[in-house]
């Protein structure tokens, strides 16, 4: 009696325990399995994709009994039901009906189309998204998106993906979806039939994989999302190249879409547009943030990579100290001239300036630490008056009492802190889209940036250690009072574009703050003015220190 009673608690413990929930998915016309459906608790990040015969099984341990468990897959009904009741599913099939499809003929006329190209275009190595199993299990099967508008009606012919590399022994399965808009955010997928690539090296043609959708007969108009989701791990890693300062989505399964103004998925299509349509709206433009957002730079980041810049190992040298390694290039003779890059970049982002400068100067092109070819060992945070220091070990080592800087963003405010800190060793400051403070920049990137801090939190892992620190500088640095701004009596060029990310007042209150100031809007410009606005700034650096042909 004892042996029934312990038997029949051991197994209703089994049982109260069993939240891992298995099952097959079967298309119900067909009886046959349904290869990667996505199996997920709606409005969280928790999910499943099944696999190639159906097979799923899910981790429901914590989870409220009354939220809804949703299946889906293009080309079919969408299941839901409660957590309580798919309990019950255990090892059984799930049943999904095969979608209703209206067929509408389109008739127009091959004469009043035209082919158009939309999205991002860019195929840079250096600006990414970054898709590794091994390193971030947990997200793998998020989703990435990108915002189109189609002022008229027109049909996708194309989509075209830019990668950066590839890295895997086996094809990599991924899926793309076409949704609707709402609200300003991807609402619902609009295809008929499921896209699932099996993408292989070979398939990635110049940088490009390009997938022919011509005979789906997709048509679009508005605004409307083509996201590119991963179905399955593997043994490797893919590059996309993305775009500077556009915005991206992105979502951790069934979890809400969120922006990423920091950059977008090189994603781009070929259309057919109905060139006699009736408008709908603007064409096809990146509206979020435009009005201040840092236009694409793809093209020079690209350009750069084709120099010397920043790996130049005739110039190139090495200053050990304590707790870093800072790498320099020295350029031309002359007065000294030290080039400070902005936060995440390097010394080839000055690939415009360093040749017209090192005709009459001495330019000294530093990697802050932790970046470019600088390291950094220690566990500390990241100031600039720490980075201010770094300079100033770098101009003792090549023993030069007095130095011009010229700083661009994070660069700027290194500027900023060296003047306060060794004036007497400082004759002419140039600072380029720099603040004071981090009230000054403006509140979409902060934002950005705190729901990028938030993100890299949350995963954890050791090697988003360095990223979290130098977006923690931006976040809370520099710390720069009006008063001390006052204390400084170097010339200084205050220089911002009029669509900065710097607010235009607060470059503003820096430039009447600093006793001995010159300050230049540039008009149509960004914040990546060294990139846009090369000649001109040239120029009018040039002109300030003195020596301009």
């Amino acid at each position: 009696m004892k042996i029934s009673h312990t038997l029949f608690f051991l197994l209703l413990a089994i049982t109260i325990q069993a939240q891992v929930i298995s099952g097959t998915v079967i298309a119900k016309n067909e009886n046959q399995p349904i290869p990667y459906v996505k199996v997920g608790i709606e409005k969280n990040s928790a999910g499943t994709i099944s696999d190639e015969k159906g097979n799923f099984s899910i981790d429901l341990s914590n989870v409220d009994s009354q939220q809804i468990i949703k299946i889906e897959v293009p080309g079919y009904n969408l299941y839901q039901e409660t957590v309580q009741n798919f309990k019950q599913h255990h090892q059984q099939k799930i049943f999904l009906t095969e979608k209703t499809r209206n067929i509408k003929e389109v008739t127009i006329k091959p004469k009043k189309l035209v082919d158009k190209n939309w999205g991002v275009n860019t195929k840079t190595k250096s600006v990414i998204y970054f898709v590794n199993p091994e390193l971030d299990k947990k997200d793998f099967l998020g989703e990435t998106a990108l915002e189109f508008k189609a002022k008229k009606r027109s049909k996708i012919k194309n989509i075209n993906l830019n990668v950066a590399s590839y890295a895997s022994v086996q094809p990599v399965l991924m899926r793309y979806s076409i949704y609707s808009e709402k609200n300003g955010f991807p609402d619902k997928n609009i295809l008929e039939e499921e896209i699932t690539v099996a993408l292989t090296e070979d398939m990635i043609k110049d940088g490009t994989f390009t997938l022919d959708v011509n005979d789906r007969n997709i048509w679009v108009q508005g605004k409307f999302f083509i996201g590119i989701q991963f179905l399955k791990d593997f043994d490797g890693r893919i590059k996309i190249s993305a775009a500077l300062f556009r915005t991206g989505f992105i979502r951790k399964f069934y979890g809400d879409w969120q922006k990423m103004t920091i950059a977008a998925p090189a994603i781009n299509i070929d259309v057919k547009m109905d060139k006699n349509g009736s408008n709908h709206q603007d064409e096809n433009e990146f509206s979020d943030d435009k009005d201040f957002l840092i236009s694409d730079v793809s093209k020079y980041a690209e350009e750069s990579e084709r120099t010397d810049y920043g790996r130049n190992i005739f110039t190139g040298n090495i200053l050990k100290l304590k707790d870093a390694e800072l790498y320099y290039e020295v350029y031309g003779e002359g007065e000294p001239l030290i080039l400070l890059h902005g936060n995440s970049g390097s010394i080839k982002d000055f690939y415009q300036q360093i040749p017209v400068f090192s005709k009459q100067y001495k330019v000294i092109a530093l990697d802050t630490r932790g970046q470019g070819r600088s390291l950094d060992s220690s566990k500390k945070d990241y100031t600039y008056t720490l980075f201010a220091d770094d300079v100033k070990a770098v101009a003792d080592h090549l023993k030069i009492d007095k130095i011009n800087i010229a700083g661009w963003s994070d660069g700027g405010n290194t500027g900023l802190e060296f003047a306060l800190k060794y004036p007497d060793n400082l004759h002419k400051l140039i600072i380029i889209g720099a603040n004071a403070f981090p009230g000054g920049v403006e509140e979409k990137i902060t934002n950005t940036f705190i729901n990028q801090m938030t993100r890299l939190k949350q995963l954890n892992v050791p090697e988003s250690f360095n990223e979290r620190r130098l977006l923690k500088i931006m976040l809370t640095e520099p710390r720069i009072s009006q008063k001390d701004l006052n204390k400084i009596k170097s010339t200084v060029l205050v220089i911002a574009g009029d669509r900065d990310v710097i607010k235009k007042e607060h470059t503003e209150f820096i430039a009447k703050q600093l006793p001995f100031a010159k300050l230049k809007i540039y008009k149509d410009a960004s914040h990546m003015i060294p990139f846009e606005k090369a000649d001109q700034l040239n120029a009018d650096i040039m002109d300030f220190l003195g020596k301009n042909n």
